[in-house]
């Protein structure tokens, strides 16, 4: 199956200039959620994983259903004020000022084996805060799994020399 068919590019969204990626084509098909989610999977090679940490909000469509499959727990990780126990932050720098995550204390215990993923790595900001999260809880780093990279923008540079695999390249 072509998944690269099935993402289209939308022009000047969220903001001009900007060319978003998609996916809600590729979401629509069956076939291609299942091809999709088994390519995540075998990005792994194989390797143990406790946790499945999914970013808000793209995240959270693929990161359960590789959680369910790893026989692992997911996690969300949220912007400010979404999550409702105690959190822990980490702000970050975007090409157009600053964000922050948050991720519960209590979601990630010290030596578990996790999983980033997220639909897109771009720059890194929000890859890299997750995984400064993460390092923060005590968990292990597995691996950081995107569907799409945007390799033009060097975003994996910027994730402190983790592993990271993507699906589809752009």
């Amino acid at each position: 199956m072509d998944l690269r068919s099935l993402i289209r590019d939308v022009p000047d969204f969220p903001k001009e200039g900007v060319i978003f990626k998609d996916i809600t084509l590729l979401l629509q098909n069956s076939d291609a959620l299942k091809e999709t989610t088994n390519a995540l999977i075998k990005l792994l090679n194989g390797q143990k994983i406790d946790k499945v940490v999914g970013m808000e909000s793209r995240g959270f469509i693929f990161g359960p259903m590789l959680a369910n499959r790893l026989n692992a727990g997911f996690v969300p990780i949220r912007k400010p004020g979404k999550l409702p126990s105690t959190t822990l932050s980490e702000t970050y720098d975007l090409e157009y000022g600053t964000d922050t995550l948050e991720i519960h204390i209590d979601a990630i215990e010290k030596g578990d084996k996790v999983l980033i993923h997220d639909d897109v790595l771009a720059t890194g900001g929000t890859a890299n805060a997750a995984c400064k999260l993460i390092e923060r809880l005590g968990g292990e780093i597995v691996q950081c799994n995107f569907l799409i990279e945007l390799t033009f923008l060097n975003g994996s540079s910027k994730i402190n020399g983790y592993p990271t695999q993507s699906l589809l390249k752009y």
